[in-house]
């Protein structure tokens, strides 16, 4: 140990200096240095020490924070700290950035280093979005922050209003999902400097997107490392699948719950993300009265200043409460990922509901009721884990819930990590590609969708040792569920998620926009649909539900009646995942048009620039046909009702129609 010291210790006193310090832990820029802070009650002692050797003692409190504040110290920084007497150096539980990755030196970082130009940005509100799921090191070759920026205009031209990132905290190995993060303060090295990732939010910005951030608070990844600083990070009282739970409710849980809470606001005030979408809630174990996710939203919202945020949930057990107002019994967030439609949509799509998928028939009825009440399973029994699922929510609004077609878990449990758009018929796809971006629900592509992708999307995890055989054996374990991967060849064919190559091959490969123009096409023209017609921008905002009814036509049709206080505004969306259907006269009020109007064809996925067959001539006041695997949409125009015929011609007519 060096003894001569770089900077100077701020005689602190009882820590007060005169700088009010933004979260619980970490480093934060003084006007004149540093200050350090580390939750550690499982030591006496703790050590500050510099890159240069020097070391430094911190000063502790009797809730286990050690506090430091050093003069002479600038951004950029390097340190680690030394716990009791033990010699090995550690990366701050909370770093800011990690230049040489997760076991190397923390860096000291200025978040009011950059300059930012998004003062008149107002924040994502949370009804009237489409969303755009992105992983930053597979969006583009580069995998960086600044190439991915570069493709900002595309999505901004597609229509996209919201992009949701994949988990950018640090984690090990070169590549990753990022959801077994072991740093959740620190973005990740491998996609730029930190100042990038503010760079990119802060492009988005400028082009009237919004960012939100998928975080992880269900565990920690790597083993777990902090519980060298205390073993109350973690408890034992829960089982969760993916590590050990957080410590959000037994003894000395206030540093947890503190840390995770401060680690959503940091996100929001100093990257000036527009939300979060926290994964996997139902793993945030918390029996007390104020639970941790309704603590992480109101801290995310303190922490906006003003500017309207999102906040996001996945919940497999469908619990409403997480969407419900703080005051209604509520957690206080603005929506949830829907499991539901997909899975509905998937099943209709593939036509298979094996493992998770087996109680969606992807029936008519199902997408009907998806459109109306969002969640399926609200509190009925759910056959395939022999028990009720979900609590009750036909009172949410639309905008509530997200659907989605595909996301990244989805198609990497695919097994072959092959898209819906590579399985599926072209034509029923663009069908319900219509459903989805004309549901009064929050839609969300998956990144490449829009132009549809060749690219797999793998698990892949770059891990090394007894933990590669482990990720590799439990992800064959996991998706043994589908009665086909449990061939034993599978075992040998899987791609290896620690493998470069499995990576690689997940991403993008944007030629593939130009040679799929007419994807991009219907994706662009449902999106601008969806926008630019009132009755479908207003169905998805903050207006009555009553605003959207449907009727099943068949096992795979269905109409969906979008309402509105000028009838001029109302429509139709027809939607076919099945054969041609004769449409003679429906007994279903619902098809009748406006007073003064008839329904005349607005929009087709049969359309030629669509890679369609082609648009069906439609004459809803003669006998038509629905098309296969189609989606039309119906305006109402102004016409005279065709007259009834009389006398013979009409005699004529029942005869025939009577077989007589």
């Amino acid at each position: 140990m060096r003894t001569a010291m770089s900077g100077s210790v701020i005689e602190t006193g009882d820590f007060r200096t005169g700088f009010e310090r933004r979260y619980c832990v970490g480093s934060e820029c003084l006007p004149d240095g540093v200050s350090f802070r580390v939750w550690a009650p499982a030591h006496a002692q703790v050590h500050l020490v510099l890159d240069s050797g020097d070391e430094y003692p911190m000063r502790t409190d009797e809730a286990g924070y050690f506090r430091l504040d050093l003069g002479d110290v600038r951004p950029g920084q390097l340190y680690r700290f030394r716990l009791g007497e033990d010699r090995d150096l550690l990366a701050d539980p909370a770093s800011r950035f990690q230049p040489d990755g997760p076991a190397g030196w923390s860096m000291v970082i200025d978040p009011d280093g950059y300059t930012w130009r998004d003062d008149g940005w107002e924040g994502v509100k949370p009804d009237g979005q489409v969303l755009y799921e992105m992983h930053v090191g597979t969006f583009t070759p580069e995998g960086t922050y600044s190439a991915a920026a570069g493709r900002l205009p595309l999505l901004k031209e597609l229509g996209i209003t919201c992009l949701e990132l994949m988990p950018v905290n640090e984690f090990c190995g070169d590549f990753g999902w990022g959801y077994d993060g072991v740093l959740p303060y620190a973005p990740t090295r491998l996609y730029g400097a930190a100042d990038e990732l503010r760079a990119f939010v802060d492009e988005a910005h400028r082009l009237g997107i919004g960012v939100i951030l998928d975080v992880v608070y269900n565990h920690f990844g790597a083993g777990e490392q902090f519980a060298r600083f205390t073993p109350h990070y973690f408890t034992d009282r829960y089982e969760n699948e993916w590590g050990k739970s957080l410590n959000f409710d037994g003894e000395m849980c206030a540093g947890v719950r503190s840390f995770i809470a401060d680690n959503g606001a940091y996100w929001i005030e100093e990257y000036h993300f527009d939300g979060l979408r926290i994964d996997a809630t139902q793993a945030l174990f918390d029996s007390s009265d104020d639970h941790i996710v309704a603590v992480i939203a109101r801290k995310a919202r303190a922490a906006a200043k003003g500017r309207s945020i999102y906040l996001v949930a996945e919940n497999e057990p469908q619990d409403s409460r997480l969407i419900r107002a703080p005051g209604k019994g509520g957690f206080g967030l603005d929506t949830v990922w829907n499991d539901d439609f997909h899975h509905s949509a998937t099943v209709a799509l593939t036509g298979r509901n094996d493992a998770y998928y087996h109680d969606h028939s992807g029936t008519a009825q199902e997408f009907v009721s998806a459109a109306k009440y969002g969640y399926l399973f609200q509190g009925q029994r759910y056959d395939w884990q022999d028990a009720t699922r979900g609590r009750p929510g036909l009172d949410l609004q639309a905008f509530r819930f997200i659907h989605f077609l595909q996301n990244h878990d989805q198609i990497a449990n695919s097994g072959t990590g092959q898209r819906l758009g590579r399985i599926a018929s072209p034509a029923r796809m663009r069908a319900m590609t219509a459903l989805l971006l004309l549901g009064p629900q929050t839609p969300m592509l998956f990144q490449g969708q829009e132009f549809g992708s060749s690219s797999p999307f793998f698990y892949f995890a770059d891990q090394g040792g007894e933990l590669e055989t482990c990720v590799r054996n439990g992800r064959l374990d996991f998706l043994r569920q589908f009665p086909n991967l449990k061939d034993e060849i599978f075992a040998d064919t899987m791609p290896n998620p620690a493998e470069p190559s499995t990576f690689e091959a997940s991403k993008l490969d944007w030629s593939e926009r130009d040679r799929n123009s007419d994807l991009v096409a219907l994706h662009r023209d449902l999106l601008l649909l969806r926008r630019q017609t009132r009755v479908f921008a207003q169905a998805s905002a903050s207006c009555p539900r009553v605003s959207v009814d449907g009727s099943v036509l068949g096992r795979s049709a269905l109409l969906l009646r979008y309402f509105a206080d000028d009838a001029k505004d109302e429509r139709l969306l027809f939607v076919n995942l099945g054969k041609h259907l004769p449409i003679l006269s429906l007994a279903d009020p619902l098809l009748a048009p406006p007073a003064g109007c008839q329904w005349t064809a607005e929009w087709s996925s049969e359309d030629f620039a669509y890679g369609g067959s082609g648009r069906r001539s439609v004459d809803m006041q003669r006998r038509w046909v629905l098309d296969a695997d189609s989606a039309i949409v119906f305006a109402p125009r102004k016409a005279d009702q065709k007259p009834k015929p009389v006398g013979p011609t009409l005699l004529h007519w029942q005869q025939a129609i009577s077989h007589l």
